[in-house]
Order: structure tokens, then C-alpha cells, then sequence
């Protein structure tokens, strides 16, 4: 059987799913959800998922990777929980228009190995939310960890009735040619990972959401409370090692409080190397110009033991500290490092740290986010409207807000689109509503046609006819 006729096979089981599940009440899709959310979050699953995960991928850690299967599953319950996705979702009597949810077919959810069991589960539940089919296909190192979810997601469904062929998985093993022809084949696309998926998601001739590179930078402004934003930044650049495309790899530093803000980033764990280290470890990090794989997401012990770096201090580092000055190819420590090493820039004056930002955007991470720490409304706002970004993650642990947090508004998600900065067809956070398409039911209204001079009265008034 030819590659193509498996993955056929597949999606014909995937749409005799669907078909029964198209015509379910909204409890019963609200059940579907509730299933394959329970599926990851049962505190025993949660544990054997995250330690498959480790220990088949290598990366990260399984105490941070139970964290985020629960809190990013958790959060995204509570988002889901009063969302319409069955039947009219909407009615606008002032238009004459009614909204009614459509599923969109069978999805082919594309997942990184960094979040092997996370970010499929959230693709999962909001696919089955809206009454889709969904087909997971994992990095090779994550087949083992999705196809662990996959059994306690069957076990949910056999519990509620539900179909088992709704959710499945590319088998073992899994290749860039079947991903491919899953792409091909498939309804939708929602990938999320390596940027070579992206492209091939949006090259498939499918529909398809795709997000942009991760690379946030983090500015420190004068007015930051040190202590507290070296503690959040801390979190967030640790957390999993790292794995996180949200995850910091630069902040800048405004001069005025550059060194008191290197010795809070100390007193929580940073260690600052030296010039000699600084060019040790990039031979480490990036042997032949690429990032080794030898050190994503691992700790900073580890990697500054690859690295040769003997002094003691980095015995117990948490994060290792890199001052640059430029951006671009010739700067590597300037792009995405997927690990716990902090790039750190000394800027003059906030608009210096700004046009920072924008050159560090200009070779990696255009479209994603950018973090602020400080109390300068005008600064946040200025940040909102010139750089390339689709979020201002202002005060908060940068990779744990930006996807959705309890204490901010963004919408729960491990998919964060990058709008055309960083050549993405969506700049938002990708949600259910991504997962369905809209029949408008159209009523006829009473005509209004407008008045000539009430849309043009003002413009010909300054400019003349």
C-alpha cells in the first residue's frame, strides 16, 4: 500500500466519524471536549505523558511538562466552557443575519516534539469542540507520546460512545512523506513547530494555520520593579528548559539600570560568561552555523558542561547570561536558542531598546511578541504600535502569559499565530473559532442607502470636489 492509499484509509475513517458526530447536540460536543481534556489532565495520565515525553524526546523536564499539560488544558476548558460551536451560535437582528457553526471536516494537527503532549491535546479538544475529525501528526520523537494520549482519549470516548476513529494519530513511524499527504488530504491544516512544517502546510493546496518563529526579546525599562521582572524573566526562560517559542532569548536593558538589573538576574540565577566562554559556547551552540540539537532544551548545567565552561558558578546556574551588541546572521546569539541561555543588550534610552527589538525582529521572530517590564503607559502603547508584533506582554512571565494565562485576557493556546510579519494568514492566538466554518443566514432588512453628502460632505469640504 502506497503511502498515499494509508493515509486515504485514515481520513475515510476520520470522515465516518465526523458524519456521526455532525449531527451531535452541543452537550454532546461539549462531552467530546470535556473527554479528551479529562484524557491529559487525569493527574496519572498527566504523569506518564510527560515522562514519555521526556524520555523519549529528550527535552524538557517532566515536573514543568505536568504543569503545562494541566494549566494550558485547564485553561483552555474554561475557555471553551459557555462557547457556542453547534447550531445558530449568533443572531444580529439590526443586519438580518444568523451565524450558525459548521464543522470544517477532518483537521491534520501538525505538533512539535518540544510539546509532544500539550499542544496536541489542545488541537484535539478544540477540533472535537466543533465537531471535527482530527489526525495528529506528531514529530517522530513525539509518535510514542501522542499515540500514549490517543489510548486515554479512547478510553474517555468508549465511556461517552463516542466514535474512537474521531481522533487519531500517524502511526509509527511517522515521515515528512506522510505528513505531507495527511496535509494533502486533509480539510484543514493547524500547524505548529518547525518553520520547514509551516511551509509545508501552507504549500499543501489545503487550507491551512500556520505560526511564525519564536524569537521574543524582553525590554527592562527605567522604571521597572528589578527584582520582580528578573524573577519573572527567570521563570519564563526556565521553564521546560525552554522549550516554548515564547520563551525570552534577549532582553534589553535600558543603561540606567543595566547593572543593578544584571545583578537581580544573578541573584536569581543567571550566570554572565566572559568573552572567551561567550565564543566557546557558540561553537557549542551552533557547530557548522546551525543550533545543535545537542542542547535544545536542555539545562543550563548541561549545556555549559558541552561547552567546556568549568567555572564553578555555572554548577548552579539556572540560565546563562550572553551580552551582544548587534543582530543578524552574524550574531548568532541574537536569533532563537530553544534552550535557557538570555542574550543581553545594554540600550540608552527606550526608543535605543525599541529599534533593538526591531533589528533582532528584522533576522528572527518578526510577528510573535515582544515583553515589557516597567510603568510607562506611553512606552507600551508605543511598543503596540510600531513594532512587528501581535502581542505586549507587559509585566508577567513572558512564556507562561503569552499563551493565555489567569491573570491576563488572551485566549488559552499553544499556537500563536504572527499575522504577515511573520508570514502567517492570522495574527491572533489560535482558538475554536479557527476550527469552524460560518453559514450567515441572510434576511431582508429595510433598505438604508446612504446620502452622498453624508460620506463625502467632510472630504469635499478640505479638498474640493
Amino acid at each position: 500500500m502506497t503511502t498515499a492509499e494509508q493515509i486515504a484509509a485514515l481520513i475515510a475513517r476520520a470522515r465516518a466519524a465526523q458524519a456521526l458526530v455532525d449531527g451531535y447536540t452541543q452537550q454532546q460536543a461539549d462531552d467530546l471536549a470535556l473527554a479528551c481534556a479529562w484524557a491529559i489532565m487525569a493527574p496519572a495520565r498527566n504523569r506518564a505523558l510527560a515522562e514519555r515525553a521526556v524520555r523519549d524526546t529528550g527535552l524538557g523536564n517532566v515536573e514543568d511538562k505536568i504543569t503545562k499539560n494541566h494549566r494550558k488544558t485547564l485553561g483552555l476548558v474554561r475557555d471553551l466552557q459557555n462557547a457556542k460551536t453547534v447550531g445558530v451560535i449568533a443572531e444580529h437582528p439590526e443586519r438580518g443575519v444568523v451565524d450558525i457553526a459548521r464543522p470544517v471536516g477532518v483537521v491534520a494537527a501538525i505538533t512539535p516534539s518540544t510539546n509532544p503532549g500539550a499542544t496536541p491535546a489542545n488541537k484535539i479538544i478544540n477540533a472535537v469542540k466543533c465537531r471535527n475529525a482530527v489526525i495528529v501528526a506528531p514529530s517522530p520523537k513525539g509518535q510514542a507520546t501522542a499515540a500514549l494520549l490517543l489510548e486515554y482519549v479512547h478510553a474517555e470516548f468508549a465511556k461517552i460512545g463516542a466514535p474512537p476513529d474521531l481522533v487519531q494519530v500517524l502511526p509509527a513511524p511517522v515521515t515528512k512523506e506522510a505528513t505531507f499527504e495527511l496535509m494533502r488530504q486533509a480539510d484543514l491544516v493547524v500547524a505548529t513547530g518547525s518553520q520547514a512544517n509551516v511551509r509545508a502546510a501552507y504549500a499543501s493546496g489545503t487550507p491551512a494555520f500556520g505560526v511564525g518563529a519564536g524569537n521574543v526579546a524582553s525590554i527592562v525599562d527605567a522604571g521597572a520593579d528589578l527584582a520582580r521582572a528578573a524573577a519573572l524573566i527567570a521563570r519564563s526562560k526556565t521553564f521546560d528548559n525552554a522549550t516554548s517559542c515564547s520563551s525570552e532569548n534577549s532582553v534589553i536593558i535600558l543603561a540606567a539600570v543595566y547593572d543593578a538589573m544584571l545583578a537581580e538576574l544573578a541573584r536569581v540565577g543567571g550566570v554572565l560568561v566572559t568573552a572567551d566562554e561567550k565564543k566557546r559556547l557558540q561553537a557549542t551552540m551552533w557547530p557548522g552555523g546551525k543550533l545543535a540539537p545537542a542542547v535544545t532544551a536542555q539545562s543550563s548545567v548541561r549545556i555549559a558542561a558541552l561547552a567546556g565552561l568549568t567555572r564553578a558558578a555555572f554548577g548552579d546556574s539556572r540560565f546563562l547570561l550572553v551580552e551582544e551588541t548587534g543582530a543578524g546572521k552574524g550574531c548568532l546569539f541574537s536569533g532563537e536558542k530553544l534552550s535557557p541561555v538570555l542574550t543581553v543588550y545594554r540600550a540608552r534610552d527606550f526608543d535605543h531598546a525599541r529599534e533593538l527589538v526591531r533589528a533582532i525582529y528584522a533576522f528572527q521572530g518578526a510577528g510573535h511578541s515582544v515583553g515589557y517590564h516597567g510603568s510607562d503607559d506611553v512606552h507600551i502603547l508605543d511598543l503596540g504600535l510600531h513594532l512587528p508584533v501581535a502581542r505586549v506582554i507587559v509585566n508577567q512571565a513572558h512564556a507562561i502569559a503569552t499563551g493565555g494565562s489567569f491573570d491576563n485576557g488572551l485566549p488559552f493556546s499553544l499556537s500563536m499565530g504572527c499575522g504577515t510579519w511573520g508570514r502567517n494568514n492570522f495574527s491572533d492566538n489560535m482558538t475554536y473559532r479557527h476550527y469552524l466554518n460560518i453559514t450567515r443566514i441572510a434576511h431582508p432588512i429595510p433598505e438604508r442607502v446612504p446620502v452622498l453628502a453624508d460620506l463625502f460632505g467632510d472630504y469635499h469640504s478640505r479638498y474640493g470636489r
